[in-house]
């Protein structure tokens, strides 16, 4: 199996690296106020590629602190209820203790 997808990241590596081979033409990127970069098409598009998983990775941010304090939360509750159990089944393994005998 590591081999199967050893031989497809090479694969994947050749295919992308005659992309970039191929794709060194100079464009130019406007912005407003004239302001213009220059750059190869094929470091353009992986400086786009490259902010926008930065900018998913930040927006994905919120969600996930928020699910680890919801299972923070649940471990503790989990190991409260535990350990209420395990005091319930040490009292019910335990014998009843004797009535007090009366002296006469």
């Amino acid at each position: 199996m590591k081999l199967i997808f050893r031989i497809i990241a090479g694969v994947l590596f050749v295919v992308f690296f005659g992309f970039a081979l191929k794709n060194t033409q100079e464009v130019a990127l406007r912005f407003f106020l004239d302001y213009e970069i220059r750059a190869p098409l094929v470091l353009m598009l992986l400086a786009f590629f490259v902010s926008g998983a930065i900018f998913g990775v930040l927006a994905m941010t919120p969600t996930v602190l928020r699910q680890r304090r919801e299972v923070s939360r649940h471990k503790k509750a989990i190991a409260g209820l535990e350990k209420e159990g395990a005091a319930r089944e040490l009292s019910r393994s335990q014998p009843p203790q004797p009535d007090g005998v009366l002296d006469q």
